[in-house]
Formats: C-alpha cells, sequence, structure tokens
C-alpha cells in the first residue's frame, strides 16, 4: 500500500488580506464612484437643459458679440465673436498676473531683507507695511485706489503734463507709443543674440569660477551687451523707430498708449497686497540660514552684499519657493476681482458679458475653470522646475 502523504506547509494568505490588493480594489472602486458621480452630473444637467429648451455646445463662441471693451491686447471690435471676446479677457488676464508676479516679487524681496536690517527706522517701516496691509482685505484696497487715488485725479483738460510727452488724469496714463519700421527686425535679432550671448557668458563664467575661483564680472558685461548690440543694430538699420506721441482732442486724448485706472488700481492693489506676504516668506527662508553661515564669509572678508546675494540667498531659496509658489497661485486667482472695478479681464468678460447675453452658462463657467486650472497648474510646473533647478545639490 502506498503511503498518504499530508502536505504540512501553512497555507498562504488569502488575497483580501494583501495589502496590495485592498488598495488596487479600493482605488478602482473610487474611481469608478468618481466617474459615476461625473456622469451622473453631466447626465442631469444635460436633462434638465433640454426640459427647458437651453440650447447646449460651444458653436456660440462663433456668434458675433455686439458690445464694446475698453482694453484689448489683441485687435477687436463689437463685429467680431464670442470667441474673440474669451481671448481678450485671457490676455487681459495674463497681463495684470503677469505684472503683479513681477512687481510683487521684487517689492516683497525688498521689504523681507529690509525687515531684517540693523537699522530701526527701515526695519520698523518694514514690519508696519507688512502689518497694515496685509490685514486689509483685498477688495478694499482695490477699491482704495481705483476711488480715492485715481478717482481724484483731475479731468482731461487739466491733465498732469509729465514732460509734454506723458499725461495722467482720471482717464489713465497716457504715453508715447513705439510704431516700428521696416528693417526693426534686424533689431529684434540682435535683441534675441545678446539674450542668447549673456546666458552664454554666465554658463561659462559659473564654470570658470568653479575651475578657478576667480569670479567674472557677468552683471556687468551682461548689462554692456543688452544695452550696446540692440544699440547698434538701431543705428545700423537707419533708426527704424517712429514715436506717435498722446494729443488732446476733444474731451479726452488720442494716439500713444492708454494705460486705464482700472488696470492700474488692480495692478498696485495686487503687487502690494501680496508683497506683504512675499517679504515675510523671504524673511523666514533668510532666517533658516544658519548664523555660521554669515559668521564664515564675514571671516573671510565678504562685504554684507555679497553675503546676502552668494551664501544667504541660495540657501534660503529651498525655504522660500514653496510658499512662493502658493502666493503667485493667490495672486493669479485674486486677479478675478477685477470684475469690481470694470477691468475687463476673463471672469468680467467672458463669464460676465458674454455669459449674460448667450445663456451658455455651463460651457462659459466651465471654459473659464479650465483655464484658471491651467495657469495654475502651469505656474506650479514652472516654479517646480525652478526649484529642482536652484536647490542645494550634494557632492
Amino acid at each position: 500500500m502506498k503511503k498518504q502523504t499530508i502536505d504540512t506547509k501553512p497555507a498562504g494568505p488569502k488575497p483580501w488580506y494583501d495589502p496590495r490588493v485592498r488598495s488596487i480594489f479600493f482605488q478602482i472602486v473610487a474611481i469608478a464612484l468618481v466617474f459615476w458621480g461625473g456622469w451622473t452630473l453631466v447626465d442631469n444637467t444635460l436633462a434638465n437643459m433640454e426640459s427647458r429648451g437651453i440650447s447646449t455646445g460651444f458653436g456660440f463662441l462663433e456668434e458675433t458679440a455686439g458690445f464694446g471693451i475698453i482694453m484689448s491686447l489683441i485687435p477687436y471690435d463689437a463685429t467680431m465673436s464670442y470667441g474673440r471676446t474669451f481671448w481678450v479677457g485671457l490676455t487681459n488676464t495674463l497681463l495684470v498676473s503677469a505684472m503683479g508676479i513681477v512687481a510683487a516679487t521684487i517689492l516683497g524681496f525688498i521689504i523681507g531683507v529690509a525687515r531684517l536690517s540693523s537699522n530701526w527706522l527701515v526695519a520698523k517701516v518694514s514690519l508696519v507695511y507688512i502689518e497694515v496691509i496685509r490685514n486689509i482685505p483685498l477688495l478694499l484696497q482695490i477699491f482704495f485706489w481705483y476711488f480715492a487715488v485715481l478717482g481724484a485725479l483731475p479731468s482731461p483738460r487739466q491733465s498732469i503734463d509729465v514732460g509734454g510727452t506723458m499725461f495722467l488724469n482720471n482717464r489713465g496714463l497716457y504715453v508715447p507709443e513705439p510704431l516700428t519700421q521696416d528693417g526693426f527686425g534686424l533689431v529684434w535679432g540682435a535683441i534675441l543674440v545678446a539674450i542668447a550671448a549673456v546666458v552664454g557668458i554666465r554658463i561659462w563664467a559659473k564654470k570658470r569660477q568653479v575651475a578657478t575661483g576667480q569670479i567674472f564680472p557677468t552683471f556687468k558685461v551682461g548689462v554692456a551687451i543688452l544695452v550696446l548690440l540692440p544699440a547698434l543694430a538701431y543705428f545700423a538699420a537707419g533708426g527704424p523707430l517712429q514715436w506717435e506721441f498722446p494729443e488732446l482732442k476733444g474731451f479726452n486724448f488720442r494716439g500713444g498708449i492708454t494705460i486705464i485706472p482700472e488696470l492700474a488700481a488692480l495692478w498696485l492693489a495686487l503687487s502690494l497686497y501680496t508683497a506683504s506676504f512675499i517679504a515675510e516668506i523671504v524673511r523666514s527662508g533668510i532666517l533658516s540660514v544658519s548664523k555660521g553661515q554669515t559668521e564664515a564669509s564675514k571671516a573671510l572678508g565678504l562685504p554684507n552684499g555679497l553675503t546676502l546675494r552668494l551664501v544667504v540667498i541660495p540657501q534660503a531659496m529651498r525655504v522660500i519657493i514653496p510658499p512662493l509658489t502658493s502666493q503667485y497661485l493667490n495672486l493669479a486667482k485674486n486677479s478675478s476681482l477685477a470684475t469690481a472695478i470694470g477691468y475687463p479681464d476673463l471672469v468680467a468678460v467672458f463669464m460676465g458679458t458674454t455669459l449674460n447675453q448667450t445663456g451658455q452658462a455651463v460651457e462659459v463657467v466651465a471654459i473659464t475653470m479650465a483655464v484658471y486650472l491651467t495657469i495654475s497648474l502651469s505656474i506650479s510646473l514652472f516654479m517646480n522646475i525652478y526649484n529642482r533647478a536652484v536647490a542645494i545639490k550634494e557632492r
């Protein structure tokens, strides 16, 4: 007789008790619920719109808009389509956001450094600015600049004359407009070559400093190249640039470039408000750097300016960049408050006037949300790339 063998190996764990299996299962369930909820929402919305006789789709973007816009970076008039109003609003939003980010960054860094100044007056003035500006609602600051400051300027006939070429009144700032002529392409080419040359010199100077320890005056040489090369191209092309100066005709100025008060008020409020938060971020980043680093640089004889620029700030950036990214995102989204004073941004032009005239609420709101999401993700992507580029790398 054959002996029966008994398998004494312990039974393996059941799949349900495997953490990986449960993890995958719950993720699949969660994704399925999200898709089901989204489909239910879309289906109910379409059914309700159909029952009320509301048309759907994006065909309305090709219809004539029939309304004017006070400011446009691209050609636009009332005979153009609603799709054109979208691009007008988008470019205006990107303009004020970009201007605000640049101004808030510069001002925030200056105030953040001044906050740590050994000069008592400078430090206290910076503290007062931060505490006052960041504790007043942004909307109130926009109203202050628009109604109390810019709205109090004189009328066009009593404009503030700046050198006979620029005029400031309650309808905006009027400045000369440069008009390029034939041959100006040579100047643009020189500008691009100058930028490429500066980038190349900076890379070369950095490698040279690592190899030899010698510092090359990159900033001075870069500025000289950026100024002299386009200037030589300009004169070589025969000065292909003319200026159109604003002139008072009737009740308002004609010609030149007009910076409307809505843009100025929104830009000032966004920049000053965001700069107060950036200043505290910069201060905390600087304080995160060990004092031993500063003491070591002083022992080597470095002046305070070079110590801050070459030793402290590069190490502080790893602390500064993540919250700085959040402030950039807040500024871009806060620009939607422009509708309160009539600045023609995406919300005011597209989600305001266009939505009211077409009644395509779902499509317009969805497009607007997608645009702000794209802007935010783009800012985050750029800042993450920059963060990796400036991160301290261990040898």
